[in-house]
């Protein structure tokens, strides 16, 4: 057991510690689906039932239709991502999978389809990975608009290597103008950049004030003399007496 209390490096091997623990945990997401017969219910049933009808396939794998449990999938959604490994069991052994596409109900905005892709170690995927943007731009600091153009990244790897977030580093965002471009982001070993390296992820611009448009004073003298002209018309269409 470490003692928290202790010198500053203990507390440093702690904290790396506990992130190598929570990064191992959060890399082997576990999800348990069963096989679907497609004769069986439809998947409006499936859905009433708390089940989401989805498929798994990938190169090396017959496509397979499933089912998931709808609140065991959502909690690993919020987790995962797209690009975290979720291990599926209940189809013999536990399939190395990443969420490949999820439809969404138009009405509710729950999943009502899933599809999973199996992945081999050893042959690499494109994989779009959220963009993680920390510090601060010296330049917003001083008055500047932050642009975020990007809010993720294409990325070729091993599966087994994919980051669940590539940060972004504003603090290097000094000046108008300043620019981050893809080439410019720090990716881990074995992962390449699939994006074009001239795309630009992040930006500040100088804040432009709106001239509020000051309206013209009324011309007095204008309306006067239309009350007047219409007043002599009225007087010259009035029969006489």
């Amino acid at each position: 057991m470490w003692d928290l209390r202790g010198p500053t490096w203990v507390r440093k091997a702690v904290v790396a510690e506990n992130e190598e623990i929570r990064h191992t945990l959060y890399t082997m997401l576990t999800l348990s689906v069963e096989k679907r017969d497609t004769t069986g219910a439809g998947a409006p049933a499936l859905l009433r039932a708390g089940s989401i009808p989805a498929v798994v396939y990938g190169a090396h794998h017959e496509s397979t239709p499933i089912t998931v449990s709808a609140v065991a999938f959502g909690k690993v959604l919020r987790e995962a991502g797209e690009a975290t490994i979720v291990s599926l069991t209940g189809l013999g052994a536990a399939l190395p999978t990443l969420i490949h596409e999820v439809d969404l109900d138009p009405l509710t905005s729950l999943p009502r389809h899933v599809d999973f892709y199996a992945v081999t170690k050893g042959e690499k995927v494109e994989v779009a990975i959220p963009l993680v943007f920390e510090g601060e731009s010296p330049a917003v600091e001083a008055g500047a608009n932050l642009v975020k153009v990007l809010h993720e990244l294409e990325v070729e790897a091993d599966p087994m290597s994919l980051p669940h977030a590539i940060e972004v580093d504003l603090s290097v965002l000094v000046a108008i103008n300043d620019r981050i471009h893809a080439r410019d982001l720090v990716l881990p070993a074995g992962v390449s950049l699939v994006t074009p390296p001239e795309e630009v992820v992040a930006l500040v611009q100088e804040v432009v004030e709106e001239k509020e448009e000051v309206a013209a004073p009324a011309d007095i003298s204008a309306i006067e003399v239309e009350k007047k002209g219409k007043e002599e018309e009225a007087k010259t269409e009035t029969p006489a007496e």
